[in-house]
């Protein structure tokens, strides 16, 4: 690698090499940005290495699924590292801190507490893809659901609310400012539809064959998930900065 991309990519990743007694991860744009990479990357990965490996050519019920496939370790190591980044990710004020201390502590229990079995039957040569099989929990499957409902709030208030902030007044904020605001806003929006879509559909008012037929749980958790990344993206100065 010459110089000059050494350099673009130490000021893309804000890496300081004066201080040596320091870690790299301690700039909250650089923490960001991967939020952001790794949340928008996850479905995208699942579904790829899933079809790779297997030929699976449509998406499974829902992402937590893939925790019981050959690519659970894709599954539980992004949910398990985004959990980390948004623990110790500080912002600028304590409601920053606790809000996304919260999502990480929910995103956290998301992986600790899995969802429902794929399949009931041991080497199903109809869904070869699923290769785990748990006890059958209803308080786990409830206690996912409740976990992930949580996580996606967090996110949802964050970018309405928190992302939004600013400490100059409506008509002193620049043109970039105005435009990020109603990208976190839309965000946030997202989010909660995605949520709302999913609650409507476990109180069974959209018909569960629905659910089954186009696997709507999958994509409003996609559309959540890549909300919730490009937030973060844009958080972290990548598009629209001042």
């Amino acid at each position: 690698m010459n110089k000059s991309k050494q350099s673009n990519l130490n000021t893309f990743l804000k890496v300081d090499y004066k201080e040596d007694n320091s870690i790299w991860l301690t700039n909250s744009l650089t923490l960001r940005k991967i939020i952001g990479v790794l949340g928008m990357a996850m479905p995208l990965l699942l579904y790829a290495f899933l079809y790779f490996d297997n030929g699976m050519q449509h998406p499974l019920e829902s992402i937590s699924h893939y925790y019981y496939t050959r690519v659970s370790g894709i599954f539980v190591i992004i949910l398990s590292l985004l959990a980390i980044f948004l623990i110790v990710y500080k912002g600028k004020e304590p409601v920053d801190f606790y809000i996304s201390l919260f999502a990480g502590f929910f995103a956290l229990l998301v992986v600790l507490f899995p969802t429902n079995n794929i399949t009931e039957i041991c080497g199903d040569l109809d869904k070869k893809y699923a290769i785990t099989i748990l006890p059958n929990s209803d308080f786990r499957v409830y206690f996912h659901y409740t976990a992930a409902a949580l996580f996606f709030l967090c996110l949802s208030y964050m970018s309405f609310f928190l992302f939004t902030k600013s400490d100059k007044s409506p008509s002193k904020r620049g043109k970039n400012k105005i435009i990020r605001n109603r990208i976190y806003r839309t965000c946030g929006v997202l989010m909660l539809m995605a949520l709302i879509t999913l609650l409507v559909g476990s109180l069974k008012i959209i018909p569960p064959s629905y659910f089954k037929a186009f696997p709507l749980t999958f994509w409003m958790e996609t559309i959540a998930i890549e909300s919730f990344g490009f937030a973060w993206l844009i958080k972290g100065n990548t598009l629209f900065k001042d």
